[in-house]
């Protein structure tokens, strides 16, 4: 069994592999040999009433890859201005998230990996799958809002599917979007400009991502949207339905995990259930916007050619990146489990360890 840390993904998954491992389990989904369940978190309630304990998880498998694996994570959160989400484990600046891989074939444990490069990969290369099928293909000037690990991975993708010349970016510290601008247009070698306002990044955009930790809608002005444009976000709040709805063509990543269990709750689009009573479940700052409840048609359909997406060079899109979380992982660390076994790297565990002689 192996142990794999950041580094090790790092030097494993770029993008291209990270959209093709995708692209394969998606496949699998079409073709009926993988299947996924979506992210599911339980809240548990802090004595201090500004923190709350968070546990999340999402698993799947794909035939292809012969895995299935579980992502898990455990978080402390916080909403110091009522306006954005922190979170640490431990303390602030510390994490914990892993993926536990196991074989389809045999059952045996075959990894634990650090969640923290595959988790930001993944997201980014599904918005990436979304400019692949929905955007316009002359498409060259990307806008996004927000400078973190999610727009560093959004740009990353949208440079593997089109040819991209230009970018704008905004996030409310100058400091952050300036350092975004230096590091990624080295990367890239492109042009990104820093912007002042976040109605600059729309302006004259082909490809436009909403990458943020708000829960407050980001972009409320229907009047920004142009013609053409495609639009995608990383959570269910930072758009607003109205612009969602006028859109010509809206299509998610994956099915809404449905609230069909008593006591539970969707909280910043997500299913979830809370250890705790009303006036302790009101400490939450549960987003008031979850565009992503309405169960919209799938990138799954278009891939497979059940649907067509863009038909028009003038219409806008809108893609919905989320869904199928716990595929995304089953094909990505499927994709580093088996490169990390034909490079020799991860630190090797016995498995004996993970293995017993009393049935369960």
């Amino acid at each position: 069994m192996l142990l794999i840390n950041n580094k090790v993904v790092e030097q494993i998954l770029d993008m291209k592999g990270c959209i093709e491992a995708l692209d394969t389990g998606y496949r699998d989904l079409v073709n009926e040999r993988a299947n996924y369940r979506g992210r599911y978190d339980f809240f548990v309630p802090n004595d201090n009433p500004k923190l709350m304990y968070r546990w999340g998880t999402m698993e799947g498998a794909s035939r292809s890859f012969e895995t299935f694996a579980i992502r898990m994570k455990s978080d402390m959160l916080e909403w110091p201005d009522g306006k954005t989400v922190e979170k640490y484990c431990v303390q602030p600046g510390t994490f914990c998230g892993f993926v536990m891989v196991f074989s389809t074939q045999n059952g045996e444990p075959l990894a634990i990996i650090n969640d923290g490069i595959i988790q930001h990969m993944r997201v980014g290369a599904c918005a990436g799958l979304g400019v692949k099928y929905l955007s316009r293909e002359d498409s060259k000037t990307v806008g996004i809002l927000g400078s973190g690990g999610m727009a560093r991975t959004y740009l990353l993708a949208f440079n593997e599917v089109r040819k991209i010349e230009k970018v704008k970016v905004y996030s409310p510290t100058k400091k952050n979007r300036d350092a975004f601008a230096a590091e990624m247009g080295k990367k890239l070698n492109l042009e990104i400009i820093p912007v002042d306002k976040p109605e600059e990044v729309l302006r004259g955009s082909d490809i436009v991502a909403t990458c943020t930790d708000s829960i407050e809608v980001l972009v409320s002005d229907p009047d920004l949207i142009e013609s053409g444009m495609h639009l995608t976000s990383v959570k269910a709040n930072e758009w607003s339905p109205e612009i969602v709805q006028n859109s010509d063509v809206v299509i998610r990543m994956g099915r809404p995990t449905l609230n069909l269990d008593v006591g539970q709750l969707r909280i910043g689009g997500e299913a979830a259930v809370v250890a705790g009573n009303a006036e302790e479940i009101k400490r939450i700052a549960n987003p008031k916007v979850d565009v992503y409840s309405k169960d919209y048609p799938l990138l799954t359909d278009i891939m497979a050619g059940r649907l067509k997406g863009r038909t028009d060079k003038n219409q806008v899109t809108f893609f919905a990146n989320s869904g199928t979380q716990g595929l995304q992982f089953a094909s990505t660390a499927g994709w580093v489990v088996r490169e990390a076994k034909k490079r020799g790297l991860g630190q090797e565990i016995p498995t004996d360890w993970f293995l017993q002689d009393i049935r369960d």
